[in-house]
Protein backbone atom coordinates (compact mmCIF):
# COMPACT_ATOMS: atom_id res chain seq x y z
CA UNK A 1 0.00 0.00 0.00
CA UNK A 2 1.31 3.22 -1.07
CA UNK A 3 2.28 5.79 1.62
CA UNK A 4 -0.43 8.31 1.20
CA UNK A 5 -3.32 5.72 0.75
CA UNK A 6 -2.24 4.14 4.47
CA UNK A 7 -2.54 8.02 5.94
CA UNK A 8 -5.83 8.52 4.34
CA UNK A 9 -6.58 5.15 6.12
CA UNK A 10 -5.35 6.49 9.46
CA UNK A 11 -7.48 9.88 8.95
CA UNK A 12 -10.57 7.67 7.80
CA UNK A 13 -10.28 5.59 11.20
CA UNK A 14 -9.57 8.94 13.15
CA UNK A 15 -12.48 10.89 11.60
CA UNK A 16 -14.71 9.07 10.76
CA UNK A 17 -15.32 10.41 7.47
CA UNK A 18 -15.07 8.04 4.38
CA UNK A 19 -14.46 11.20 1.63
CA UNK A 20 -11.19 12.72 3.46
CA UNK A 21 -8.79 11.64 0.49
CA UNK A 22 -10.92 13.62 -1.98
CA UNK A 23 -8.49 16.47 -2.03
CA UNK A 24 -4.95 15.81 -0.40
CA UNK A 25 -4.53 19.42 -0.30
CA UNK A 26 -7.82 20.32 1.71
CA UNK A 27 -6.66 21.87 5.08
CA UNK A 28 -7.54 19.24 7.67
CA UNK A 29 -7.31 21.95 10.36
CA UNK A 30 -9.34 25.01 8.65
CA UNK A 31 -12.05 23.03 7.65
CA UNK A 32 -12.13 21.36 11.22
CA UNK A 33 -11.49 17.79 10.69
CA UNK A 34 -8.78 17.36 12.84
CA UNK A 35 -8.49 19.58 16.41
CA UNK A 36 -6.51 18.62 19.20
CA UNK A 37 -7.29 15.34 20.00
CA UNK A 38 -7.46 13.58 16.90
CA UNK A 39 -4.50 15.08 15.71
CA UNK A 40 -2.50 13.46 18.92
CA UNK A 41 -4.44 9.88 17.79
CA UNK A 42 -3.41 10.47 14.27
CA UNK A 43 0.27 11.38 14.96
CA UNK A 44 0.25 8.49 17.56
CA UNK A 45 -1.03 6.42 14.70
CA UNK A 46 1.58 7.49 11.96
CA UNK A 47 4.26 7.30 14.66
CA UNK A 48 3.43 3.28 15.01
CA UNK A 49 2.46 2.54 11.49
CA UNK A 50 5.68 4.42 9.82
CA UNK A 51 8.17 3.48 12.96
CA UNK A 52 8.91 7.27 12.72
CA UNK A 53 9.29 10.09 15.72
CA UNK A 54 6.73 13.14 15.98
CA UNK A 55 8.19 15.28 18.94
CA UNK A 56 5.42 17.48 20.22
CA UNK A 57 7.98 20.17 20.78
CA UNK A 58 8.39 20.29 17.07
CA UNK A 59 5.10 19.75 16.43
CA UNK A 60 4.42 22.79 13.75
CA UNK A 61 0.39 22.84 12.34
CA UNK A 62 0.90 24.14 9.24
CA UNK A 63 3.49 21.28 8.49
CA UNK A 64 0.89 19.04 8.75
CA UNK A 65 -2.06 20.80 7.63
CA UNK A 66 -3.01 18.51 4.69
CA UNK A 67 -2.85 14.60 3.30
CA UNK A 68 0.01 16.02 1.15
CA UNK A 69 1.90 17.38 4.10
CA UNK A 70 1.72 14.89 5.86
CA UNK A 71 3.36 12.60 3.32
CA UNK A 72 5.59 14.32 3.38
CA UNK A 73 6.70 15.07 6.28
CA UNK A 74 6.62 11.02 7.38
CA UNK A 75 8.84 10.78 4.05
CA UNK A 76 11.49 13.18 5.46
CA UNK A 77 11.00 11.37 9.36
CA UNK A 78 11.56 7.91 7.87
Amino acid sequence: MEKTDKIVDILKDVTGLDNIGDNLDQDLFATGILDSMATVEVLVTLQDQFGIAVPVSEFNRSQWSTINKISDRVTELE
